[in-house]
């Protein structure tokens, strides 16, 4: 027997049906759409910090009873606005208070600290005398538990002090290290009463007819009450400034986008915004995006990597920044607890109790057949984007480490093939993209034996060779390069033999630990189309197999054929559809000239975005077959946003447009549009150290370019 698995993918005990999310720094809030936080939630609600839920309960009562709720939105990102109005009460004098005659309006952001500012107005025409009751709980769970996982064993929740302007919760962990919610308002309530882990704060509010009343809250994490009141209000508009001028700034540096079309410019409005709170500065280590919320809330390799790899047209920094964090933790030891090898890319990084105090391996966690070789993927593209020859020079060293990782690590039987083995046992199963414990099965539905060489890891590996040889020839390590296309030649050679079916003009999805084929049908193999590794022939093929019934839903590409015994279109890995998967597919199909292809891709993709909150992509949905009028199916526990689904956009548009940059040069090849745009703008787009701006414009059902506004000495090659 083995040691016992722990599965760190299960789901939680409850699923909430709409959540929204507010994200800023290193805090994030869940909660429903009336902006509650419903007490002993098993759900993912909650105020977080550090991987750690400080925040399990914030409920809203007025004369002892639920506000209804009206509307809600979230503005730019970080910024919500709700609206509440009461139900029908009778007071304790016996006047009748009827429905909908008190308006509330909450304001909320987060800057260092969750603000929330609650407006009450009295429509009745008789003054109002009543009690608002406001909720708190905090269970310090870590995002594991949140997630499902059951601990032997929990810290103390501390008793709470309490002052005239606000609660302190508290608890101490495992780890010894003491996390606290420290609560304050403004004005002062009227009374508080708490116990470890609960509070409640009660207001006597008089209301007279039509007078606006103010609430103010601030919630600091490991922090102290606020005594000043002053600094609770005002508090809330100085972040409201400072935050609108930090996006503000952020919109500046990225390239702007303009259509013809106001439902794709409120997408791309909200992708830009999503990337700036996805992004999280890490004092001493770097910024890095993180992956999603509310489960991976925290910087993961492969899904930052992909996401600055998406996103290079929007702002090359976010690669930048990426490289350089991941490089800071590049394996440097054997360890394999946490699954560690010299010169490997981390899988995942936490920060929670589990994780300091070692129940879980994510110190960081390396488990992770492919990080690796995006790495060296995202270093070629960026540099071939920005030819920054100072980030080249600081990531050369980076670079021979991932390679080394390749060559004594990653092959585990010197076959010429990455593959994978858990060797944690609280590791994961599966180690590629799809990473759930049965995402890997043979066409009898059964888990293969490892170790798992994978069909996209592959064609992956072919593409980090191309890019490492260039990268190293520009550095004048001429000989390593030649090297190194020799080793991609018999890799493509060997991958064409063993991957690919004549018959069925497809990929199969992997080979197994005794090197049979896994014939699985899944849309791995859609991912080596664009690494270059097939011929124009069975690209052609690879990209219209995709989109045969069985694989292509009127959505998207499902992950998995329905043809499958393991399909399921409510799975996580087994039949979903997931943007990332599909735009990584729609690369490849513009690299190929696979254009009536990308084109119906895209349509269904951004069909489907219109049935979503915010035209903003889940991280997948599920993979039913299009019907009549109804929209796709929401798969109930996605992260929303996540990285590489808001980053999917954005490699949809470079796509569309078939534009690429290399040599300072950006070469436009038969450009198409966003759908339902006929005229598109890109503006302040960075090429090296140029600027440009381009128009695009459809006419006569043909899409023309021509340049507004040029910047430095790059150059426009527009190909017909």
């Amino acid at each position: 027997m083995g040691e016992p698995h722990l599965d760190l993918r299960i789901a939680p005990c409850e699923v909430e049906p709409v959540t929204e999310v507010l994200k800023e720094g290193n805090i994030f809030l869940v909660s429903l759409p009336t902006g509650e936080i419903t007490g002993r939630s098993l759900g993912s609600l909650g105020l977080y910090h550090a991987d750690t839920r400080y925040l399990d309960c914030l409920e809203l009562y007025l004369q002892g009873l639920k506000p209804i709720y009206l509307s809600s939105a979230i503005r730019d990102s970080h910024f919500a606005q709700i609206e509440l109005t009461n139900p029908e009460f009778t007071l304790p004098s016996g006047q009748l208070v009827p429905l909908q005659t008190i308006h509330l309006r909450l304001l909320r952001l987060i800057k260092d600290a969750f603000y929330q500012r609650l407006r009450l107005i009295n429509f009745n025409s008789f003054p109002l005398s009543l009690t608002l009751d406001m909720i708190f709980g905090a269970d310090y769970r870590d995002i594991f538990e949140v997630r499902g996982t059951v601990r032997e064993r929990r810290g103390e929740l501390l008793s709470p002090e309490i002052k005239r302007w606000g609660i302190k919760l508290s608890y101490r962990g495992l780890d010894g290290q003491v996390r606290t919610t420290a609560i304050s308002l403004d004005p002062a309530p009227n009374e508080i009463k708490a116990e470890p882990g609960r509070a409640r704060v009660r207001y006597i509010l008089n209301l007279p007819p039509q007078k606006k009343i103010y609430l103010h809250l601030r919630i600091d994490l490991d922090s102290e009450i606020m005594e000043n009141p002053d600094l609770i209000s005002t508090g809330f508009s100085a972040a409201t400034i400072m935050l609108a001028g930090r996006y503000h700034q952020w919109e500046r540096e990225c390239t702007q986008v303009y259509t013809d079309n106001t439902t794709l410019n409120n997408m791309l409005q909200t992708a830009v915004t999503d990337l700036a709170a996805l992004q999280t500065d890490y004092p001493g280590e770097g910024r890095i995006l993180d992956a999603g919320i509310p489960w991976y809330a925290a910087p993961f390799g492969r899904d930052s990597l992909i996401t600055s790899w998406q996103t290079l047209i929007l702002n090359p920094n976010i690669a930048k920044n990426t490289l350089r964090f991941l490089a800071r933790y590049q394996g440097r030891r054997l360890d394999r607890w946490r699954e560690e090898r010299p010169g490997k890319i981390f899988h995942e990084l936490r920060r929670g109790e589990m994780t300091r105090c070692g129940e879980v391996p994510h110190s960081p966690y390396y488990g992770s057949i492919d990080s690796t070789l995006w790495f060296i993927i995202l270093l070629g593209a960026t540099y071939r984007w920005t030819l920054d020859k100072e980030l080249l020079e600081e990531m050369t060293e980076p670079l021979r480490r991932c390679l080394y990782w390749c060559t004594w690590y990653g092959d585990l039987d010197s076959d010429g093939y990455l593959e994978y083995l858990r060797e944690s046992p609280a590791g994961l199963t599966n180690q590629g993209w799809k990473d759930s414990w049965n995402a890997v099965v043979d066409r009898e539905g059964n888990i293969p034996p490892g170790p798992i060489a994978l069909v996209e890891v592959q064609a992956y590996y072919y593409l980090a060779l191309h890019e490492a040889a260039f990268l190293l020839k520009q550095v004048g390590d001429g000989i390593t390069a030649a090297s190194l296309i020799r080793r991609a030649t018999k890799l493509r050679e060997k991958f064409i033999r063993d991957f690919w079916v004549e018959d069925e003009g497809y990929l199969i999805f992997a080979l197994d630990g005794h090197k049979k084929p896994i014939t699985t049908l899944v849309s791995n193999g859609g991912h080596s189309l664009f690494t270059g590794i097939l011929s124009p022939e069975q690209a052609r093929r690879v990209a219209q197999r995709l989109l045969a019934e069985d694989f292509y839903s009127g959505w998207g590409i499902r992950t998995m054929s329905k043809k499958e015994k393991a399909y399921n279109p409510m799975s996580y890995h087994n039949g979903s559809v997931w943007p990332h998967d599909n735009a990584i597919i729609a690369f490849g199909m513009r690299r190929y000239n696979c254009l009536n292809e990308l084109k119906k891709l895209a349509s269904g993709l951004f069909e489907a975005s219109s049935f979503f909150s915010y035209n903003r992509w889940p991280e997948l949905f599920c993979g039913f077959t299009r019907r009549g009028l109804t929209g796709p199916v929401r798969y109930p526990i996605a992260c929303d946003p996540q990285a590489w689904a808001v980053g999917s956009l954005f490699s949809f548009l470079q796509s569309l447009l078939g534009l690429d940059c290399r040599d300072n040069t950006i070469y436009i090849n038969r450009p198409l549009l966003l759908p339902g745009a006929k005229k598109l703008e890109v503006r302040n787009l960075l090429v090296g150290q140029s600027r440009i701006d381009l128009a695009f414009e459809e006419k006569e059902g043909q899409v023309f370019c021509h340049v507004l506004r040029k910047e430095g000495n790059v150059r426009v090659i527009i190909e017909a």
